[in-house]
C-alpha cells in the first residue's frame, strides 16, 4: 500500500498522564497541571477525560504526524463505551488489524456484539480506534500480541472498574507510574508525576547506586521511592481502589494480589525459538534479512510530514538509511554531528557514505560551548538522572533533524540484536581460553596484563587494528582486570558495566548496588555471545538508548522510529546463527554484508566508534569550572549521600589524566545537576 494511502489513517506521536484517586475527586486542572510539563511531547493539541465519578482523569497531548482529525482526538472512548484510553505510539500494522476486524467482525457476535458491522461504523481512521476495537474483540493482552508498533498507554475498564498500563514489546516509549500524595499518578515520563500536588517522594537510594554504577536508573527502578518504570512488555492492572495500596517494591510478573503484572512478551523466548530453528546459511539469511527490513522501514517511512534519518556513518544508521532511500523517489534527508577533536569525529564517514547512498545530507559541527548550551537542559529533558555522555549529541542531532523533518529513522537496536559491541566478541573469547587456567595462575597473569597503561596498549592495538576507538586502551584495561577477579563469567560481565568496580564505593555508608545484571538462566545452553546479547537488549537498550532516543528527540518535538525492533526484525535476528552475527572475528556480520550491496565495503570496514563526544577533555578545560562547583566537597556531602573523599579522589585523578574517569564522574554530575534542579 502506498504512502498516500496510508496517509489519513495514521496516528500521532503525544505524552499521556493521569491521576487515579478514589477518596478525592481528579479535576481537569490537575490534569492540565501534569500535562504541562510534556508540551514538547504533544506541542499540537490538548484533552482531558473524567470518569463520571470524577475518580479517575487521563490527560494527553498530541505532536501531529498524519492527518490530525477530531475523529483521533484523545483520550477516546471505545464505540462501546466500556473502554476509555490515552494512548502514546505508533502501531504499524493497524490497517492489518482494522481489515481482520471487520472481515470477523461484520455480521458475527465479537466482545458481545459492540464490535459489529464494524466496516461500517468507525468513526475515524486512527490507529487508537482500531486499538481500542482489537482489545473489545480480543481482549487487551491478545490484542497488545498481535500489535506491531511502539506505545504506551492507559486504559480505563469501566465494567471492571480497573485501570491498565501497557508498554510496546522492548519499550520504545516510556511510561512511568506510582504514588504520591495526590493518588496514584502516571505518565509518559516523570515530570507530570512531580507535578501532582504537594509531591515529596524521597529519592529512591538503590536507584541512586544503579545509576553510579551503569549511568542510568535500570526498570523497575525510578529515582523516586513509591515511583516505577513498567517494564517492556507488560501490563500492569490496578482496581479502582488502587491509590489505597501503595506498594515499596515493584509488583513482579505473576504474583497474585489486586495489583497484577502480566507479561505479554517475552524476548528470551524469541530467543530460545530463534536457537531451536536457526539460519545458517548466509544467502537465506541476508535475502531474508534484506526483505525484513525493507519492510520495516517502508513501514516506518509513512507520514504525511517529512520524515529523514540520523546518519552516523557507521553500520546500523548506514544500512537504514540506505534502504530508506531505495525505499523513496526524491533523496531522503539524513543528518549527523561531527567533533574537532581528534579521534571523535565520525562525521566525515558520514558524508561519505551520504555521497554514495544519494541523500540530502546535513552536518552540524560541535564545540564544547554547544555542550555546555545544552548542559542546563539535561534535568527538565529527562526528569531523572541520566548519565549516557552521548545524551548531548544526541539532542543536537535531533534538534538539527527537526529543523527540516519532523519523523527521523535510527539504527538504534543492531549492536543488541546482531553482537555489535566489542564485549560480545571480546569477553567469552578470553573467558573460554582464560576458564582453563586455575584461578590463582589466570588471576595473577591478567593482573599483570591489566597494569600496562592504556596508552600503551592503544599502541599495540595499532598493530593489529587500522583504526582503533579511542577507548580502546582504557576498556582492554578494565576488561583484564576484572576478569583477573571474577569468579565466573556473570560476575564478569556486570562487573565490566560497573563503572566503579574497581574503585572505591561513591556512595557513603552502607548504600551500595543490590539489583546486579545477571544473564537470564533459561538461556544456560545458549553461546555466550548470545546470552550477553539478550541481557543488553532487556536492559541496556530500553533504560538507556531508547531512554536517551526517546528524550532527545520529544524534547524538539521529533518522532525517532526505529526499525531494528520491528517484530519481524528482532524474531529474525533471533534465527541468524551466530556464526554468521560473528563470522570474520567481529560483530555485525550478517548486517556488514548486506550493507555491502549498498555502499562501498571500504567506506564501512572499519572499527566501531559509536556516538562518542569528547566529555572528558572538556571536563579538564570548558567544563572544568561547572564540574568543579558540582562536585566541591561542600556540594557532594549535601545530601549524605556520598563518599566525598572516594569522588575528590576520582576527580583529581582525571584532571592530572592519570584515568579516563570521565563515565563515573559523569554519573556523579548528572544527579548533582539534577537535584540542582529539583531545589
Amino acid at each position: 500500500m502506498d504512502n498516500q494511502a496510508l496517509g489519513p489513517y495514521r496516528q500521532a506521536m503525544c505524552g499521556i498522564a493521569g491521576l487515579l484517586n478514589s477518596r478525592h475527586p481528579v479535576t481537569p486542572e490537575q490534569l492540565r497541571r501534569m500535562t504541562a510539563r510534556i508540551v514538547p511531547r504533544g506541542p499540537d493539541s490538548a484533552g482531558e477525560w473524567l470518569s463520571e465519578d470524577a475518580r479517575i482523569g487521563f490527560g494527553h497531548r498530541r505532536l501531529a504526524i498524519i492527518d490530525l482529525t477530531e475523529a483521533g482526538h484523545q483520550p477516546m472512548s471505545s464505540a462501546c463505551g466500556r473502554y476509555e484510553i490515552t494512548y502514546n505510539g505508533e502501531i504499524y500494522n493497524f490497517m492489518e488489524l482494522r481489515a481482520e476486524l471487520e472481515a470477523t467482525g461484520n455480521g458475527q457476535n465479537l466482545g458481545q456484539n459492540l464490535a459489529q458491522n464494524l466496516a461500517q461504523n468507525w468513526r475515524g481512521h486512527s490507529d487508537t480506534e482500531v486499538l481500542l476495537a482489537a482489545i473489545v474483540a480480543w481482549g487487551v493482552e491478545r490484542a497488545l500480541e498481535r500489535t506491531s508498533g511502539m506505545f504506551a498507554l492507559a486504559l480505563w475498564d469501566n465494567h471492571q472498574r480497573e485501570l491498565t498500563l501497557a508498554r510496546d514489546r522492548f519499550g520504545e516509549k516510556p511510561l512511568y507510574y506510582g504514588w504520591t500524595k495526590a493518588g496514584l499518578a502516571f505518565a509518559s515520563t516523570l515530570g507530570p508525576i512531580q507535578a501532582t500536588q504537594g509531591f515529596d517522594n524521597p529519592v529512591e537510594r538503590q536507584a541512586l547506586a544503579s545509576l553510579m554504577a551503569r549511568a542510568y536508573v535500570p526498570a523497575p527502578l525510578s529515582i523516586y521511592q513509591r515511583i516505577y518504570k513498567l517494564p517492556p512488555g507488560t501490563l500492569l492492572t490496578l482496581p479502582a481502589n488502587a491509590d489505597t495500596m501503595p506498594l515499596q517494591s515493584a509488583p513482579e510478573v505473576g504474583a497474585t494480589g489486586a495489583i497484577r503484572l502480566t507479561r505479554y512478551f517475552d524476548y528470551a523466548d524469541q530467543v530460545l525459538a530463534g536457537a531451536a530453528d536457526p539460519i545458517s546459511d548466509s544467502h537465506e539469511a541476508l535475502e531474508a534479512l534484506e526483505e525484513a527490513l525493507t519492510g520495516a522501514v517502508g513501514r516506518q517511512l509513512v507520514a504525511d510530514v517529512p520524515v529523514g534519518t540520523f546518519l552516523s556513518g557507521g553500520i546500523d544508521s548506514s544500512l537504514i538509511t540506505a534502504i530508506a532511500q531505495r525505499c523513496v523517489a526524491q533523496p531522503i534527508r539524513s543528518f549527523t554531528i561531527g567533533f574537532a577533536e581528534a579521534g571523535f569525529d565520525e562525521a566525515v564517514f558520514a558524508k561519505k557514505v551520504a555521497k554514495a547512498i544519494g541523500t540530502e545530507h546535513t552536518e552540524l559541527y560541535v564545540t564544547a560551548q554547544d555542550a555546555l548550551n545544552v548542559i542546563p537542559q539535561l534535568p527538565a529533558m529527562y526528569d531523572e538522572p541520566f548519565a549516557d555522555s552521548s545524551q548531548i549529541p544526541t539532542h543536537l542531532v535531533s534538534k538539527l533533524a527537526r529543523s527540516q523533518v519532523t519523523v527521523s529513522l535510527s539504527g538504534d537496536a543492531g549492536d543488541e540484536l546482531f553482537g555489535g559491541y566489542n564485549r560480545h566478541v571480546q569477553f567469552p573469547r578470553l573467558w573460554r581460553m582464560m576458564d582453563k587456567v586455575p584461578g590463582p595462575l589466570r588471576r595473577a597473569g591478567l593482573g599483570m596484563a591489566g597494569a600496562l597503561p592504556p596508552g600503551l596498549r592503544n599502541g599495540l592495538s595499532d598493530l593489529t587494528r587500522r583504526r582503533r576507538s579511542v577507548q580502546f586502551g582504557h576498556n582492554a584495561q578494565r576488561g583484564l582486570k576484572l576478569m583477573a577477579r571474577s569468579r565466573d563469567f556473570d560476575m564478569l560481565f556486570d562487573s565490566f558495566l560497573d563503572d566503579w568496580a574497581l574503585h572505591g564505593a561513591p556512595l557513603a555508608g552502607d548504600l551500595h548496588r543490590e539489583q546486579r545484571l545477571s544473564l537470564d538462566p533459561r538461556l544456560a545452553g545458549l553461546p555466550l555471545e548470545l546470552r550477553m546479547m539478550h541481557a543488553d537488549a532487556i536492559t541496556y537498550l530500553p533504560d538507556d538508548i531508547l531512554a536517551k532516543v526517546d528524550r532527545a528527540g520529544m524534547a524538539v518535538s521529533l518522532e525517532s522510529r526505529i526499525p531494528f525492533l520491528d517484530p519481524q526484525v528482532t524474531a529474525l535476528a533471533a534465527r541468524i546463527a551466530p556464526s554468521l552475527k560473528f563470522a570474520g572475528g567481529g560483530g555485525k556480520d550478517i548486517l556488514k554484508q548486506l550493507l555491502y550491496r549498498y555502499v562501498p565495503r571500504e567506506l564501512i570496514d572499519r572499527p566501531k566508534a559509536g556516538f562518542a563526544i569528547p566529555v572528558g577533555l572538556w571536563l579538564r578545560g570548558p567544563l572544568r569550572d561547572w564540574a568543579e562547583e558540582l562536585l566541591s566537597p561542600a556540594a557532594l556531602a549535601a545530601e549524605g549521600l556520598f563518599d566525598v573523599a572516594v569522588i575528590r579522589a576520582r576527580w583529581q585523578s582525571h584532571l592530572e589524566s592519570r584515568e579516563d574517569a570521565t563515565q563515573p564522574l559523569w554519573s556523579v554530575l548528572m544527579y548533582q545537576a539534577w537535584r540542582a534542579a529539583q531545589s
